[in-house]
């Protein structure tokens, strides 16, 4: 299939790609600026995955260069929409209009241009943390801004696409982690556990779906090449490893502990903030297809990451 793919930089859209390449895609890969431009972990990504990809330089959301790059190419077959403003997602200070206007800029003419080219599917990515996604008490409130920037993305696209007759599919996604992450949970634990530290988690009551980078990528190239004619929604939220966030860190302590021949050892606090929603997980358990995805190598592969960057 021919991809066009936006928001290639981030962890999940690094892993998307080269799983989208790995089944033989024809995958163009759009970024906001020139690769000079990217530092750290970011240009660490896009080096590894330009040698599979066509990369589009200086092509945001909207611009002229994506729409004529579009009109220039025959033959698309899905679009994913996986770029989003993420700068600052944690703070409640986040611009979510400005979030908006960046995710679904000139949001029609692309997917005019994309249907006037043969498109089959729009494929969309939502976190599990929008209001009303995913599985929790009601009401399923936007965990933060950037949340709330998500589900207001989501219902452009519903709109538009819609409006314009392409197929829309909603890719939903949780709380990934694995090799090249953001400094978040598990990249804290495996630095803490590398430098002999015993790291504290002070919120370990939450129920929380944690997924391997590597299998959430596999349910997206499958998500993706589901590609279909047909207007209307489809939509999916694989599930991980749904638990409480203690769970999850004993079951990563577990697991690294033969791998790093360390203790791995973790201080649990007795948690006071109850801020966000106690249950907050995916909705679908979807296994799959036998031999392509190892949960031992995917623990193999986080490992030897990590002592790598030690």
């Amino acid at each position: 299939m021919k991809i066009l793919f936006t928001g290639a930089s981030s962890f999940t859209g690094y892993w998307f790609v080269k799983q989208l390449a790995a089944r033989g895609h024809d995958v163009y890969v759009t970024f906001r600026d020139r690769l000079e431009n990217y530092t750290g972990i970011r240009r660490r990504r896009i080096e590894q995955i330009l040698p599979c990809t066509t990369p589009l330089w200086e092509c945001p959301m909207g611009s002229d260069r994506l729409i004529d790059t579009i009109a220039s190419e025959p033959g698309w077959d899905v679009f994913c929409a996986h770029g989003a403003q993420v700068a600052n997602y944690r703070s409640r200070d986040f611009d979510v209009a400005a979030a908006l206007e960046s995710n679904t800029h000139r949001l029609a003419p692309v997917l005019e241009a994309l249907k006037s080219k043969g498109v089959k599917k729009v494929v969309a990515t939502g976190s599990v943390f929008e209001s009303n996604e995913g599985i929790g008490e009601e009401p399923r409130r936007a965990f933060s801004p950037y949340g709330l920037s998500k589900a207001m993305t989501w219902d452009a696209f519903t709109y538009w696409a819609n409006d314009t007759g392409v197929h829309l599919g909603k890719f939903v996604i949780a709380n990934p982690f694995g090799p090249f992450e953001e400094p978040r949970l598990t990249a804290y634990l495996m630095k803490s556990w590398m430098e002999g530290a015993t790291p504290s988690i002070k919120t370990p009551l939450y129920v929380r779906d944690n997924i391997h980078i590597s299998a959430l990528a596999c349910h997206y190239e499958g998500f993706v090449s589901a590609a279909t004619g047909k207007t209307g929604i489809s939509r999916i939220g694989p599930v991980g490893y749904a638990e409480t966030q203690g769970a999850f860190v004993n079951r990563l302590a577990g697991a690294m502990r033969p791998r790093l021949s360390l203790p791995c050892q973790v201080a649990f606090g007795t948690q006071t903030d109850f801020s966000e929603p106690m249950i907050r997980i995916n909705s679908n358990i979807v296994p799959l297809p036998s031999g392509e995805w190892s949960e031992e190598a995917a623990w193999d592969s986080m490992a030897e990451y990590y002592v790598a960057e030690r």
